[in-house]
């Protein structure tokens, strides 16, 4: 059974839905540690004050916001507690909004949100009637002393709580210098419909079981590989593509690509089958042995 990692509840007007919240995702990444190279031992870091050389004690470490180079204004932990947003047990719901308004960039950690006891009704009340509207409601919650903005969405018969990004957080495309040759190329319609083309042939239902972290599971096998104590062999890298020559003839060479990988394969051609006459035959070779046999017997 998983271990609920806060329980409170939903609140949107004068209703309140006890919850409880469950992480709904697990990254998977592989960690290593830092080692000597002479002797394998682990690597310990330490505080150390440059202007001395001395290592630091954690308590008498505090926090410095830097204004300029080597310029701090510190900090005490008692300053900060006192700022801390009022822990609450609620998420407060303050509108609902429609999902294709919500850019994904904005979304950062999800979460399931499961009834506590007596709350499954109004649980099921709220999540029916955000799928019927197709709404998600946007508000506010307290993790960790952190006040997150946050998402509230149905997904299937779970309602799903999505941290979310502040608008100031999210930074402005407009600040990419490249982005102003996109707006002087411009395509021809032939090169738009070939694309358009491209991307149809590649469509599909999004099924996120057919992908894996290839490059994980690599690691893994590398290293399960060396701890058997074999020797691995690092191949050459290879050279990176040439790119095409130009964009027409890389749409024609991609279209062909996936009309090849569609094809059926030709079927496999079939055998003949033995011919009645000399399937009788060899019946009627058997049967005179037979008898010929059982009459000298």
């Amino acid at each position: 059974m998983p271990r609920a990692i806060w329980s409170g509840a939903i609140s949107f007007g004068l209703v309140n839905v006890p919850i409880k919240l469950y992480s709904a995702t697990s990254p998977k990444s592989v960690r290593f540690h830092q080692l000597s190279s002479k002797t394998g031992a682990r690597i310990r870091q330490k505080r150390v004050d440059p202007s001395t050389g001395d290592e630091v004690a954690y308590e008498d470490i505090v926090k410095g916001y830097e204004l300029s180079p080597d310029r701090y204004v510190m900090i005490d932990p008692d300053e900060l507690e006192a700022l801390d947003p009022k822990v609450t047990k609620t998420i407060d719901i303050e509108e609902f909004v429609d999902l294709s308004e919500i850019d994904p960039i904005y979304y950062d950690h999800s979460y399931y949100l499961a009834p506590t006891a007596g709350g499954a009704k109004a649980y099921r009340l709220l999540l029916e009637a955000m799928r019927e509207a197709g709404k998600v409601g946007i508000g506010r919650v307290v993790l960790r002393t952190k006040q997150q903005l946050c998402a509230l969405r149905p997904t299937g018969d779970v309602m799903t709580l999505t941290t979310m990004l502040f608008g100031d957080e999210v930074l402005a495309p407009d600040r990419l210098d490249e982005l102003e040759a996109v707006g002087e190329a411009e395509a021809t319609k032939r090169e738009l419909t070939m694309a358009q083309q491209l991307i149809d042939s590649l469509s599909g239902a999004f099924d996120p079981t057919k992908y894996r972290d290839e490059y994980r599971e690599r690691v893994l096998e590398l290293i399960e590989r060396k701890a058997a104590g074999e020797e691995i062999a690092v191949p050459p890298q290879a050279e990176e593509p040439s790119p095409a020559p130009d964009l027409m003839a890389a749409l024609e060479a991609s279209l062909a690509a996936v009309g090849k990988e569609e094809e059926p394969a030709p079927p496999k051609p079939r055998r003949r089958a033995a011919s009645t006459s000399s399937k009788d035959g060899a019946s009627g070779r058997k049967s005179g042995s037979r008898a010929r046999a059982k009459a000298k017997g």
